[in-house]
This record gives structure tokens, sequence and C-alpha cells, in this order.
């Protein structure tokens, strides 16, 4: 009876300064729980909380509980400083000052 294939997944996290990326092998029917338990030393050893951080695969939001494929991208998302929306209002207003 032939087996199938593990899953290959990469967990990447990036910093304003810096970025890490790790490798594993999952079985089929993994999820992103099962990718993050799998790592947990490869994370303590880089230093990552997992606390608040967000999770997406592929850009896409993601929770422990989506099921993973074969060579996905799971990304371990910072929290946003400002919302999107007021970063753009700031932006748009300074605009228009250096344009007086």
């Amino acid at each position: 009876m032939a087996t199938e294939a593990p899953l290959r997944i990469q967990l990447v996290h990036a910093w304003p300064d810096r970025a890490w990326s790790h490798e594993l092998e999952l079985p089929l029917g993994a999820c992103v729980g099962d990718a993050l338990l799998a790592a947990g030393r490869a994370l303590d050893a880089a230093g990552i909380d997992l606390t608040d951080l967000g999770l997406a695969v592929f850009g896409r939001a993601a929770d422990r509980d989506s099921r993973l494929h074969d060579g996905d991208r799971i990304e371990l998302l910072r929290p946003l400083l400002a919302s999107p929306r007021d970063a753009r209002a700031n932006r748009a207003a300074a605009s228009r000052r250096r344009s007086r």
C-alpha cells in the first residue's frame, strides 16, 4: 500500500528589520494549529510570541483550524499600529499640507 507524501509547509514572520522562515513536513489533513505546534521550538528560538499575531495562508486570513495543502505558506502577522483607513487619511492630510 502506497503512503501519501507529507505536506511541505513554510511558516514566515517579518519584523521591520528582519524576517524569519521555517520549513515543516506535516501529515495529510494537517491544519494551521498543527503547524504551529510542530514549529513550537523553532518559534521559541526565534523569540516569536503567537499571542497577538494574526494568521494568514498566502495572504488570506486563516485560523488555527484552517486546513493546509502541500506548499502552503503560513504568515504570522504583526498587529496593525494604525488602521489602514486612519493611515490613509493621515497621509492625505500631510500631502495637502505640503502642497500649500
